[in-house]
């Protein structure tokens, strides 16, 4: 063409992904991990669980300490479970109660509640614990793990898991044995006995004389071995864009969407972060007028919680050689900063006649992570070196509740301390996940309610 001008293109296909960034709180990111898990939450009986019906809490009475339902509260019907109430509108039928007995339309708790004939819609109980009879539990420690024993009481009925954390001991002393309170990664479960392999105290053994033991769990979603338990989930994502001249909210819709990318933002001295990405099949716009309406759903609104830091709830940051006993020492003592990442490998898969996505393909579960540790001695580099293997676990507790990120099956890359003039050695530490003994690689633990003591500012 003498003119030597371009014509017009066309539309050949369209990329759809987005994410977004959010503060870390008590409760706002845990429905979301079970979409980049790619599994369903392994939870305790709740009236309001993720992924089950809700059972409705019809009233409270106070002669009787009871909270009643239509039906589906028998599964609480163990004399000595620790339930969370939640979201009552009398100020005493919130917080830890303790179970007497139940029907399947009645709970009665040992502690003073108050008439309430017409609870708000998602007032709601949890299971968050137990506690044993005094003296039923006693401690040993076998090549520096803990054994707990129970005579009456049994473990294998509270719905735990192997790698599941849990918080032994309450607040009052004999509600603990003796200095085995602290957070614990169960190794093994029976009726009887329930062993630890990672802890944040040092075990002693303890008789448990007069002791009432208390011991806290809560939801755990970790990436599942077994393909009947795998489940990948779609999400369909709105953005708002404004709004027009006539006042109409335009809005974005990402379609299909599949949970690709986390990444767990563990600053020095601020706010804890999560950047959430995801891919998705096609992308929609509408302008909110009457031709061309936003979509209907329920929009939740936010939920008003303080965001997690990482000064005064970060319990523990960890990265430790496996070792015979339960609590090794970690290879560094501080760390300015850190991150923990998953990667599903998630690609759109583009076909003949379509312009967006058809579906999308998954890679394999990626877990990768780094830390930047001030330098203390050479174990850490040594470690890089000689292929150990290790574990890493961050926990993160406030507002009486706690979330545990845990990567038992660890290498360890990088480790060349960095030597600048006037300024303390660093030590880059880059961490890549895999699959573990018990058949996973990341493990995510949220408790839904934790003692004072669980604190990191106790």
């Amino acid at each position: 063409d003498p003119s030597r001008q371009n014509k017009k293109g066309t539309v050949t296909t369209v990329d759809a992904n987005g994410g977004f960034n959010t503060d870390v709180t008590k409760n706002n990111i845990l429905r979301q991990m079970q979409g980049f898990m790619f599994a369903d939450a392994r939870e305790k009986f709740s009236t309001l669980p993720l992924n089950a019906a809700q059972v409705a809490i019809n009233s409270v009475a106070a002669s009787s300490k009871t909270y009643a339902a239509t039906t589906g509260l028998l599964a609480l019907n163990v004399p000595g479970s620790l339930i969370l109430a939640e979201d009552f509108g009398m100020i005493s039928n919130n917080g830890l109660k303790t179970v007497v007995s139940a029907t399947a339309s009645g709970v009665v708790v040992s502690e003073t509640l108050a008439d309430e004939a017409l609870p708000p819609q998602f007032a709601r109980l949890t299971k968050v614990g137990h506690q044993f009879v005094a003296g039923d539990v006693v401690g040993t420690v076998v090549g520096g793990r803990l054994i707990l024993t129970a005579t009456a009481g049994t473990f294998n009925t509270f719905d735990l898991t192997l790698g599941e954390w849990v918080y032994l001991g309450g607040d009052a002393s004999s509600t603990r044995l003796g200095a085995n309170f602290g957070y614990a990664r169960i190794s093994s479960i029976a009726a009887k006995t329930l062993s630890f392999d990672d802890t944040t105290f040092t075990p002693v053994a303890a008789a448990g004389s007069g002791i009432s033991l208390r011991i806290f769990f809560g939801t755990v979603i970790r990436n599942e071995k077994l393909p009947s338990l795998i489940k990948r989930r779609t999400y369909q994502l709105e953005r708002t864009l404004g709004t027009t001249s006539d006042g109409d909210v335009q809005a974005e819709y990402l379609i299909g969407a599949v949970s690709n990318q986390f990444t767990l933002n563990i600053p020095n001295s601020d706010k804890l972060t999560a950047d959430f990405a995801f891919i998705a099949l096609d992308s929609d716009y509408r302008n909110g007028s009457v031709a061309d309406p936003l979509k209907l759903g329920t929009h939740m609104a936010a939920m008003g919680e303080a965001a997690i830091n990482t000064s005064s709830d970060l319990f523990r940051f960890k990265v430790a050689i496996h070792s015979a006993g339960s609590n090794p020492e970690g290879l560094f003592g501080f760390a300015s900063d850190g991150s923990i990442a998953i990667d599903n490998g998630a690609t759109p898969l583009k076909a003949l006649a379509n312009l967006g996505a058809i579906d999308t393909a998954t890679g394999n579960f990626n877990v990768t992570g780094s830390v930047t540790a001030y330098f203390q001695t050479v174990e850490a580099v040594k470690a890089v070196r000689e292929n150990a293997d290790v574990g890493v676990s961050a926990i993160f507790a406030a507002d009486n509740s706690g979330q545990i990120f845990d990567i038992p099956f660890v290498g360890l890359g990088n480790g060349r301390p960095q030597v600048e003039l006037n300024q303390p050695i660093m030590l880059p530490i880059d961490m890549n996940g895999a699959e573990c003994a018990n058949g996973y690689t990341m493990l995510y633990n949220h408790f839904a309610y934790l003692p004072d003591v669980a604190m990191p500012d106790v």
